[in-house]
């Protein structure tokens, strides 16, 4: 069966960009061209990106910009993205940075500010981050931790033999990245998503669960790769439907929590009800 697009709704789109926009901010939901954008704005869930709209490393499969002097943090987003939260009304918010590499702290004092002014402005708003590797400094890990979000996300996006395709980073790095989430307060929910078609297989994936288990990371997102452009890294296969509940019938199996999996899923989608779960 070949793979359907799904039906975005301008509307919903252009009603909540007209809101945010007020406040001056970015969401990932646009800039990575998601395919669920339209069905999060109507259920108020939204992925807002921080520290600007691009990032430091050339991975081969995203769309967010890659340039070499990315602009300073904006000390005043925090707040920003705090009232923007209040007035969409959002139960639900992620949020997310492009790697910033260039900074000393790779942007983690401005995660934990942005999430306690969140706090501070929508105290029943539950708060998930998905953060960059942070080059696996615990320190800047505990920066983000100690603020308190109700979720913390890191995505290792792909199986280790393709790592070639996200430049400047590691397999290893990333899975230390969550283990230290786990040590630092194992309470925290951690989480994680792949993105299938990329080329890997089935024994390469559940290779990757193993590893996220001896870790403690027990919620996984798994979705189906779409390519931003012909000049990002074309898809390889686009898997079946079957296949994507294969995964995740074989990752509650072998010890998951929570799995959500589909060809349409991306490490934010129904954050909400991840949370009610």
């Amino acid at each position: 069966m070949p793979f359907q697009k799904k039906k975005i709704e301008l509307k919903e789109i252009i009603k909540f960009r007209n809101k945010y926009n007020l406040h001056k901010l970015n969401t990932i939901c646009e800039h990575a061209l998601c395919p669920n954008i339209s069905e999060c704005f109507k259920n108020k869930e939204a992925s807002f990106l921080i520290l600007g709209t691009v990032c430091t490393r050339l991975c081969k499969f995203c769309r967010v910009d890659k340039i070499n002097q990315p602009l300073l943090p904006d000390d005043e987003e925090p707040e920003r993205v705090a009232f923007a939260v209040r007035n969409l009304g959002l139960k639900y918010v992620v949020i997310t940075s492009p790697t910033r590499d260039d900074l000393s702290d790779f942007g983690a004092s401005h995660f934990a500010s942005t999430i306690l002014a969140t706090r501070n402005y929508n105290p029943e708003t539950k708060i998930e981050v998905l953060i960059p590797d942070f080059q696996a400094d615990v320190n800047c890990l505990k920066k983000v931790i100690d603020a308190k979000p109700d979720i913390i996300s890191h995505n290792l996006e792909t199986i280790p033999r393709l790592y070639e395709i996200r430049k400047g980073a590691d397999y290893y790095r990333s899975l230390k990245v969550l283990a230290e989430i786990s040590k630092i307060n194992p309470a925290l929910i951690t989480k994680t998503a792949l993105l299938l078609g990329l080329g890997e297989t089935e024994a390469e994936v559940i290779a990757v669960f193993n590893d996220l288990l001896k870790i403690n990371c027990r919620v996984v997102f798994l979705g189906q790769y779409l390519a931003p452009s012909k000049k990002h890294f074309p898809v390889q296969e686009y898997l079946p439907e079957k296949q994507f509940e294969k995964y995740k019938q074989v990752a509650l199996n072998m010890g998951f929590d929570f799995v959500m999996s589909g060809p349409f899923v991306r490490s934010s989608y129904q954050g909400g009800k991840l949370f009610r779960k």
